[in-house]
């Protein structure tokens, strides 16, 4: 590491931030009165150093999406050798640069059977804004331009745009924001913990899926365009749906011509140990879209993958121009980073190690904490995990929101020098898909600190 602490560089750094950046997803006032944002210089495998010289170890991959690790010179020597070649050119006016070429050409090659073509972009916000476009352009091109609206799940998270924001089912991110737009609407999620009841998770996975069918039915078939969900919700709470939930949903959809988004954004390029979460639940998707891990965060860039299916009928059908995209598009730079991050993923078995060790590892040690007083359920896959917090295990209680339990745990995880989320009423992770064993064992302690602190701030015994 060459960083040094340095406190007046730090407080200078937070004072510049408070008076000129607004952060995203910021309570202004209490960050102000905080005196400011934790400021990161440095980065190195799944660490993290602050100016004040503090490690961190990033059990989150910074959001959902740093795969292989920080500081790996390929990529930024990929990013290098295109930016000395062509640092830049739009893919408007029948105009292509090669690594978007090459790069769509792998994506084929990686997705499951029947997506052929990609749109890119560079955000899933911005790739969620494009499949609502998208999908409703299909739908004028094959004679039914009624359809056109959009079923999704509570909790869901879908990016920022206001079609994305719409999509998802967030309601913080939609008050007085005047969301969701009009022919969006929203059914219960998978989450078993949350809404099952006495249900067994398979029943109510069932259930929830057919939660889906009666908002086709009262919006009514003709009118509903797609239905889209994360295969496993990542920041609604890492809601892991039970096994009957995915293939009833498709059942569902197909009955009633119903196309089905999978969003892979935080999902897809080995996090669930499959390349994409579509591959680990058995889904038939019309549309894929991703982002993040696609360059494991190096530069921006996602992408909506389009099945045969779709992708035919927009050349077969005459349905004129499609009045969409962005300036960067495919950006040269963007797609050759890409391409030498899959490259790595695929010939370093980065994926398959997430599949067959340590995911599993992960997995396992995590549930070395479902004993403790706090914790109701552990759930995840592969380099997915999420702790439920509760007050009482056998009713399934929660602390009120004015305890604040997973605020004081998430606190205590940063000063314990690991990054863990709050998500609600529950503790959620995302490591870097290159996370040690040993680096495993030292999250799940750290947390288990955290754990027994935030007890000890609440009065559980």
């Amino acid at each position: 590491m060459n960083v040094q602490p340095d406190r007046n560089s730090t407080a200078r750094w937070r004072q510049l931030d408070l008076r000129h950046h607004l952060s995203p997803f910021s309570d202004y006032l209490a960050r102000q009165e905080a005196g400011g944002n934790r400021i990161i210089v440095e980065a190195e495998g799944c660490w993290l150093t602050d100016s004040e010289g503090h490690r961190l170890l990033d059990a989150m991959a910074g959001l959902w999406c740093v795969a292989v690790g920080y500081g790996r010179k390929e990529l930024a020597e990929a990013a290098y050798r295109q930016l000395l070649e062509l640092p830049y050119y739009n893919s408007f006016f029948q105009t292509t640069v090669p690594p978007a070429v090459e790069l769509a050409e792998r994506l084929a090659e990686l997705t499951p059977e029947g997506f052929n073509r990609a749109f890119f972009g560079s955000s899933g916000s911005e790739s969620n804004d494009t499949v609502v476009r998208l999908v409703r352009h299909y739908w004028h091109c094959v004679g039914k331009p009624e359809k056109t609206d959009f079923i999704s799940r509570e909790y869901a998270y879908h990016g920022s745009t206001m079609a994305a924001a719409s999509l998802g089912g967030m309601r913080p991110m939609q008050e007085r924001f005047g969301l969701p737009l009009p022919g969006f609407h929203h059914v219960m999620p998978p989450y078993w913990y949350d809404f099952g009841g006495d249900l067994s998770p398979e029943e109510f996975g069932l259930k929830a899926a057919k939660a889906i069918e009666d908002k086709i039915l009262e919006v009514g078939p003709d009118k509903v365009a797609a239905f889209i969900g994360e295969p496993v919700q990542g920041a609604g709470g890492v809601l892991v749906p039970p096994a009957s939930y995915w293939p009833e949903v498709q059942r569902i959809c197909r009955q009633y011509d119903v196309l089905i988004v999978a969003d892979e954004v935080i999902c897809g390029f080995g996090r669930t140990g499959e390349w994409f979460g579509s591959q680990a639940y058995g889904i038939e998707a019309d549309l894929m879209t991703m982002a993040k891990q696609i360059t494991s965060g190096y530069l921006p860039l996602s992408a909506v993958m389009v099945h045969d299916r779709i992708g035919e009928a927009l050349i077969d059908y005459e349905g004129g121009e499609f009045a969409h995209g962005y300036t960067y598009s495919g950006h040269p730079v963007c797609c050759a980073l890409a391409l030498e991050n899959l490259r790595i993923l695929d010939e370093e078995g980065i994926v398959e190690g997430v599949k067959t060790d340590t995911g599993p590892y992960l997995q396992e040690r995590l549930q070395s904490l479902a004993d403790h007083p706090l914790v109701g359920e552990v759930r995840g896959i592969g380099m997915l995990g999420a702790l439920e917090i509760v007050q009482d295990k056998s009713t399934r209680s929660r602390f009120p929101s004015s305890a604040e339990a997973t605020i004081k745990c998430r606190t205590h995880c940063f000063d314990n020098g690991v990054v863990i989320r709050a998500v609600r009423d529950a503790m959620i992770m995302s490591p870097p898909l290159t996370i040690s064993r040993e680096e495993i064992d030292q999250v799940v302690a750290r947390l288990h600190q955290s754990l027994d602190q935030t007890a000890n701030d609440l009065g559980v015994g």
